[in-house]
């Protein structure tokens, strides 16, 4: 009797945003790796604000604002790793979003854009249920 070996289904890609957005926000919450010296308060609230950012100013300046005011640097580092993950640079390229955005092409802030977004959903909704959003006065 042969016995039939059944695969485990690959992940969707949804299903890998979730999986790395959850690792994330439980690190986040931790103050570990990353987050170290953030706030999760401030890791989830300024997640919770960035989409609108990145529309109203584009994922560059978005990033930015972020990098220049010093906010949720762990926020950065996650987008930069999940999107070097998802669109990984050649051998030559920076690692680094912001890098890459204000030295790529509009076919890459583009894709780079339309894929965090996508991310923040997630991660959003994982910062909301672990409690890690800012108050209306913070």
């Amino acid at each position: 009797m042969m016995s039939a070996t059944v695969e485990k289904p690959r992940p969707t890609l949804d299903q890998q945003r979730a999986a790395h957005a959850w690792a994330a926000v439980c690190e986040a919450k931790q103050q570990a790796g990353e987050h170290k010296n953030q706030s999760p308060k401030k890791f989830g609230g300024q997640a919770k604000k960035l989409p609108v950012r990145i529309m109203a100013s584009g994922l560059g300046q978005a990033l930015a604002f972020l990098k220049a005011k010093n906010y949720a640097p762990g926020l950065v580092a996650v987008l930069t790793h999940w999107t070097a993950k998802r669109l990984p640079p050649r051998p030559d390229e920076s690692r680094d979003l912001l890098d890459r955005i204000i030295h790529g092409d509009s076919e890459f802030l583009r894709r780079a854009t339309d894929e965090v977004l996508a991310y923040l959903v997630w991660l959003n909704r994982f910062a909301e249920a672990e409690g890690l959003t800012e108050g209306d006065g913070e």
